[in-house]
């Protein structure tokens, strides 16, 4: 029995990260979620409008991990997008916890937002590794906030072949600060960062396409996609329904989430008669309709494949699940005990 718990910051969590393969991580459990040693229940959404006719959100996402990692967990994670702007804080602030596997009892609780963003592109990164066709030479990132630069922190150290990283944001100056920031990363590697002055723009030459925004409504074209390119769809709407119905391959992280959520592109689609899983049938006859063709799991297990050709176009999907965070959580956990970080909270 314990009498207390380990607090994690912020800088707790980051020093602790610092350390560890984050890519790898996912891997793992997207392996045992493929083989069905996770537990995911549908994640609780709070949504109200404030005084100051702002929406803003809760999330609370728990999950169970088995295999080696043997915890569960909880992340709330909430948000306002337009704190950056109105008040210069951050758009996202939440917590992880995490349980003991036997007595239930809370042993960790730690900042969740710098975990969640990492584990959202090291998601991305495992993708772009688990179906890249031809060489990763120029990535786009749509979006300059605290998304875009983790997944643009993780191509540099994880895609040896990218010469040229593509960012486009409606926010003047927001790029600079993202190349300042990657600055000596940038010339270690000899990668050029460029401000795109369109989506379109950043999007053509790319091999790899990360929207990382909040809009919500769609703007990406098919036509924009060269041959082999892979768009990993990180945030709500970007691509139009057309990328989705003409991609060679579709990729989600969980089905059964994506299609029962009515707020993203995905589970509106299902809900208009546009897609079905990756196990369901076609209707005989009717609107253009396509089928999910894998979850990660599957292609991290080797149930299914990603790529045919090297010309395939591939769209990613991930919903982001709280599988990631309480795995992620776990090593954090293990690692900062090893380090000696983080306060000891008593009950």
């Amino acid at each position: 029995m314990r009498d207390g718990f380990v607090y994690l910051s912020r800088k707790d969590v980051m020093r602790a990260c610092a350390d560890l393969d984050s890519v790898a991580v996912m891997r793992e459990v997207f392996q045992l979620h493929g083989r069905g040693q996770t537990i995911l229940p549908d994640e609780a959404y709070l949504g109200w409008v404030n005084e100051e006719g702002e929406h803003v959100r809760s999330l609370n996402m728990p999950a169970y991990v088995g295999g080696a990692i043997r915890f569960a967990g909880t992340k709330v994670i909430n948000g306002n997008i337009a704190n950056p702007q109105r008040r210069g804080i951050p758009r996202a602030s939440g917590l992880t916890l995490l349980y003991d596997e036997v007595t239930a009892q809370v042993v960790c609780v730690m900042e969740a937002a710098y975990l969640s963003s990492l584990r959202t592109a090291s998601v991305s990164i495992l993708s772009a590794l688990l179906l890249q066709g031809g060489l990763i030479e120029t990535v786009a990132v749509i979006g300059a906030g605290v998304i875009a630069q983790r997944h643009l922190e993780l191509v540099l150290k994880y895609l040896p072949d990218v010469q040229r990283l593509l960012v486009y944001d409606l926010v003047p100056g927001q790029v600079e600060q993202v190349r300042q920031a990657l600055q000596s990363e940038l010339l270690r590697r000899g990668v050029t960062l460029e401000e795109a002055k369109s989506a379109e723009a950043a999007i053509r030459p790319a091999q790899l396409v990360i929207p990382a925004t909040t809009v919500t409504e769609g703007y990406i074209q098919y036509a924009w996609l060269q041959p082999g390119t892979i768009v990993v769809h990180v945030s709500l709407d970007d691509v139009l329904p057309e990328v989705v119905l003409r991609a060679d391959g579709v990729i989600v992280d969980d089905w059964e989430l994506v299609r029962t959520d009515t707020r993203r592109l995905l589970g509106r689609m299902y809900r208009n008669g546009q897609l079905v899983g990756p196990d369901e049938a076609l209707p005989a006859k009717g609107e253009e309709c396509r089928r999910v063709d894998a979850q990660l799991g599957e292609l991290v297990c080797g149930k299914r494949g990603g790529r045919k050709t090297k010309d395939d176009i591939l769209l990613v999907n991930p919903f982001g699940l709280a599988i990631e965070d309480v795995a992620l959580a776990s090593y954090v956990y293990r690692k900062a005990g090893q380090l000696g970080l983080g306060i000891q909270l008593l009950y």
